[in-house]
Order: structure tokens, then C-alpha cells, then sequence
């Protein structure tokens, strides 16, 4: 796709295809409106700051002021490293423009806004000193194992994949990694992003960011190759080992076979039998399923039946080959282990876009996802712009952000973010400005004791 640059503005702002679809459930009206009464500025501006509020003489009050924000307006025209002092500006801002898309970038050294007054003086002042760890899982990328919908669609069948990512990533992050400010947030429209917020994860190099995201890699696998995954070794890793017996394993059993019947037809199985590396094995299965073709099963029994055979099958014969030992649970962890956008992770610099934005193609909100209640997450049933401005109507001027009982639409995620996300979280950062300012004192009254 080819880009033009707007000469009065460098790389602040580029150009796309000048006429993006717009559906029914999107347009500039609506998100006037909504930027002028439902997106939760301060919250934003809080969970950002990190504490930095100017309230405690530990705090750094330019904090928030070096975070990146972009903008993506109307007709693709797209503004990077835009900066605001405080809440009222970044709200001045997003209210004047109505960005189709925010993207929350990186915390750098100097103000992002006035990056090229440093540009002159010949060092390398303007560099990423804060990012969130971040995680981006797309349903896209799992168009090889659903059946029931491709590219940007989604539905109640398919969804699931997106619910145990969130259960297996959530997990691993808090049991093995310690961390404990994790925000799961909808894109959207067809995904997951995750928001790791502890101050130790914040403060990741790219080279350790890079060592988290290479932690979860086990998808290596393209479109051309028959096996996806290979589980070298006689046991598994503990945190593969754990998250198949946790959530792979029962739910590929379990959901994916009721809502994929991924063994139901010829088309289906040939791709699994392609995972298997002893030819004899593969033609043995083959021959049993291709005769009991016309079977009355149901599609989700035959499915059952025939993993059952194979299971029975590998199991019996696993002392044949090493490659055999592990290939039941690679044929799972192909199906259902979460494919992560690695690269995403690994750089401080990457954007992401934030929550509560609203999707310009699907015109539902970026909610954030309880990842303790994911099962429960439909996002079909997340709320739509249009939907919202309905409410607004209906509810007249007394409609707005602060509004966070069950009654309103966009109520329990605002409320589910404060109280189960942001308040914790500031309360840590808080507990840690002030550890780190009586340190600090502490360290003067040394000095000038001696």
C-alpha cells in the first residue's frame, strides 16, 4: 500500500486509501458524541501516569507527558508521536480530531512532541525509556483450524480459541513471570490485546521483551507445512506440561470438537494425519475412516470416534519412534496452543491500540475482558457505537462516563476497569514513588550526616 508524505508535517502524518468502508455502525457523527460524553479521558489518563499525579514530591511530573499517542483520523490521514501535559489536553485533542483509531505507543526520554528540537543537537536523546509488555492474538491466524468462519469473522464457534489464549497467556504470565497488573482488552473486532503493566515489565529491554515473547513460542510452522509444532524432548516443559492438562488438552476434546468436527470429513483429517511421521500409522487411519465414510454418526461423534482411534492408535505405537512419543500433544497444542503476534512484543516502540477505542469497521468498543470470566466474553454482544448513542438519546444529558452501574451499556466494563484493574494498580505505584522517594531522602540525610 503506498503512503504520502504531507510535506508541512513530515512523518507526523501519512495518507492511505482515501476512501475506507464505513459500516451503518460507524460514522464521524456518532464518535463526536462519544468522544464528547462516554470515553473515559480520566481513566486513561490515570492508568498512563502511573501514579505520576503531582500530588506526592516523589512523583515525576513530565511522566505522562512523554508517552506517544496516534491518531488515525478520517480518510486514513495518520498522526505518530503526538504528546499531551495532562488529562485536558489529551481530551482537547482526541475531541478536536476524533480519531478514528488511538494508539498508545512507548514512554521516551524527552516530550515525543518536540522530538526534533533534540534531533539537532547531534545525540540520541529522543529513545524508548518505559512500554508496557504487550500481546496481540488475531483469530485471523488461526484460519487453518476453524471451519466455520475466515479472515476478519468471527462467531460463537470460533471464539473460544481467543478465550484459552487469554486462560494460557493470563496464567503463565502471573505463575511464571510474577506479574499482576495484566488488562486483557477486545480489539474490536477479531482479537485480544494484552496490556502488562507491572513496573518491572515496563522496564524490560527489547532483548528481555524478546526472551518473554520467545517464551511462548511453539506455533514455528507456516501454511506450507504439514507439522506446525514439534515437541522435542521426552516430557514437556512445565508450562506446556501444565497448559495442556489445564486447558489445551479438555478443550480440544471437548468445544473445538463440538463446534469444528475437525475429523468429520477426508478434507479435515488428511491435515492431521499430515502431522504424523510414520507413513504406516497414516495409511492404517486412513483406511479406517475412509470405510466408515457413510457412517450415521453425527459429525462432532464421528470427529470424537475417530481421534479416539487415533490416540489408541499413536499410544500403542509410540515406542516405534521418538517422533511419536509427543504427537498427540502436538496435533492439540496446533489446534489450540495461542498463536501470539511475537513481534508485537518484542520492541518498546510498537503501538497498540487502546482501550475503549471504538472499531471503524465493526463500530464496537475495545472493552476490556475479564480474564477470570473470559468464558463468559461475547464479543458479538459488545456494544456498538450506534447502540450507545441510542442509550444517550434515550437516557438524555444525565448519560455519561461516570456512569458505571450494570444498567448502562458500557457501565460494567468501565467499572470492571477501575475497580479490578486500575485500582490495584495505582496502588502499587503509589506504594512504590513513596518507597522510592524515602530511599532517596534517606540516602541525603547519609550524605549530609557525613
Amino acid at each position: 500500500m503506498t503512503r504520502e508524505e504531507i510535506d508541512n508535517n513530515g512523518d507526523d502524518m501519512m495518507i492511505d486509501d482515501p476512501n475506507p468502508k464505513i459500516e451503518n455502525e460507524f460514522n464521524v457523527h456518532y464518535l463526536r458524541i462519544y468522544y464528547g460524553n462516554l470515553f473515559p479521558y480520566s481513566d486513561i489518563h490515570k492508568w498512563l501516569s502511573y501514579g505520576h499525579d503531582g500530588k506526592h514530591p516523589g512523583c515525576d511530573e513530565y511522566y505522562f507527558g512523554r508517552r506517544e499517542f496516534s491518531f488515525t483520523l478520517e480518510n486514513d490521514v495518520y498522526l505518530r508521536y503526538k504528546s499531551f501535559k495532562n488529562a485536558s489536553a489529551m481530551e482537547d485533542a482526541i475531541k478536536s480530531n476524533f480519531p478514528y483509531k488511538i494508539d498508545i505507543g512507548a514512554v521516551y526520554s524527552v516530550d515525543p512532541d518536540k522530538r526534533h528540537a533534540y534531533a539537532h543537537s547531534g545525540t540520541n536523546l529522543f529513545t524508548p525509556v518505559e512500554r508496557e509488555l504487550v500481546f496481540d492474538i488475531d483469530i485471523t491466524d488461526y484460519d487453518d483450524v476453524r471451519y466455520c468462519c475466515s479472515g476478519a469473522d468471527v462467531c460463537a464457534k470460533c471464539w473460544p480459541l481467543m478465550t484459552v489464549a487469554i486462560k494460557v497467556i493470563d496464567t503463565s504470565l502471573r505463575d511464571d513471570f510474577g506479574f499482576k497488573y495484566i488488562l486483557w482488552v477486545f480489539s474490536g473486532r477479531r482479537g485480544v490485546h494484552c496490556w502488562v503493566c507491572d513496573a518491572k515489565a515496563r522496564r524490560l529491554t527489547n532483548e528481555q521483551r524478546s526472551a518473554v515473547a520467545e517464551y511462548f513460542r511453539v506455533y514455528k510452522g507456516n501454511e506450507n507445512n504439514a507439522k506446525k509444532v514439534d515437541l522435542m524432548g521426552h516430557s514437556l516443559h512445565p508450562f506446556l506440561a501444565r497448559s495442556y492438562v489445564d486447558f489445551l488438552k479438555n478443550f480440544f476434546e471437548g468445544e473445538l470438537q463440538a463446534n469444528q468436527s475437525i475429523f468429520s470429513s477426508k478434507e479435515k483429517y488428511e491435515k492431521i494425519l499430515g502431522m504424523i511421521t510414520d507413513e504406516d500409522i497414516q495409511s492404517d487411519l486412513r483406511g479406517k475412516w475412509e470405510n466408515s465414510a457413510r457412517s450415521s454418526l453425527s459429525e462432532e461423534a464421528t470427529s470424537l470416534l475417530r481421534w479416539e482411534q487415533l490416540k489408541k492408535t499413536l499410544q500403542s505405537k509410540k515406542n516405534k519412534a521418538p517422533s511419536l512419543r509427543t504427537c498427540i500433544e502436538e496435533i492439540v497444542f496446533t489446534f489450540t496452543y495461542p498463536r501470539i503476534d511475537l513481534e508485537v512484543s518484542k520492541q518498546m516502540n510498537h503501538l497498540l491500540k487502546a482501550p475503549f477505542c471504538v472499531h471503524p469497521k465493526t463500530g464496537r468498543v475495545c472493552v476490556p475482558i475479564d480474564p477470570n470470566n473470559c468464558d463468559e466474553f461475547d464479543p458479538l454482544a459488545v456494544p456498538t457505537l450506534s447502540q450507545l448513542i441510542e442509550e444517550i438519546n434515550a437516557g438524555g444529558l444525565s448519560m455519561d462516563v461516570d456512569d458505571d452501574s450494570d444498567k448502562s451499556l458500557l457501565g460494567k466494563s468501565i467499572k470492571f476497569f477501575r475497580s479490578s484493574f486500575l485500582e490495584p494498580l495505582l496502588k502499587s505505584c503509589k506504594e512504590e514513588i513513596e518507597s522510592s522517594y524515602k530511599t532517596k531522602i534517606g540516602k541525603s540525610k547519609d550524605t549530609f550526616s557525613w
